[in-house]
């Protein structure tokens, strides 16, 4: 069974119940994670790049271009597994692949906006996810000292404490609702929520 996101909003993040991990994978997962993360900076890098040019493009069309949409949410399954990952959300090695994995732990629910866009929304995504950004700022301290409580832990349980992964999944799933947002493949404005 997982847990589903924010009802009504067009992106989501399920998140599989906590499950037993190695614990030498738990031990080594700064080092395991390693080129998984190399990779996915690259491509977020170059996907900024992107959304740059899609922004120019939905204020002057009022569209996102399916391509465009594509390629940033094969990017952002990308991101999303490599993140849970790292965050230990799950033990399950992400694979190096664009787009959906039904089979991961980890899934990024929704679809691109590619149609009747809000240009005006668009214009000033950057001014509108500033209280988001704060509040993201502050919860990703707490997901710090979260995740270190729960490293140690679960080195020596071989589990991840059930407090700090529903903590580390709230997180996540209000980070990339953000992060939807910001790479414009939404126009609606994410909740403040951890659900």
């Amino acid at each position: 069974m997982s847990v589903a996101t924010a009802p009504g909003y067009p992106f989501g993040l399920e998140v599989d119940p906590a499950a037993p991990q190695n614990r030498l994978g738990i031990l080594f997962r700064p080092i395991l994670v390693i080129p998984q993360a190399i990779i996915v900076n690259i491509l977020a890098n170059l996907v900024q790049i992107l959304v740059f040019f899609a922004w120019v493009v939905i204020i002057i069309t009022g569209r996102l271009p399916s391509g465009f949409g594509s390629l940033i949410l094969g990017v952002l399954h990308w991101e999303v597994r490599v993140w849970s990952y790292q965050f230990l959300l799950t033990g399950k090695y992400p694979p190096f692949a664009f787009g959906e994995d039904t089979s991961y732990p980890i899934r990024v629910t929704g679809q691109p906006q590619l149609e009747r866009r809000n240009r005006l929304s668009v214009l000033f995504r950057i001014i509108l996810v500033i209280p988001h950004v704060i509040v993201v700022a502050v919860l990703a301290i707490i997901a710090f000292v979260v995740l270190i409580i729960a490293w140690v832990a679960g080195i020596f349980a071989g589990r991840i404490p059930a407090f700090a992964h529903s903590y580390l999944a709230g997180f996540s799933r209000w980070y990339w609702r953000v992060g939807a947002y910001l790479y414009l493949l939404t126009d609606d404005y994410p909740p403040f929520s951890l659900n």
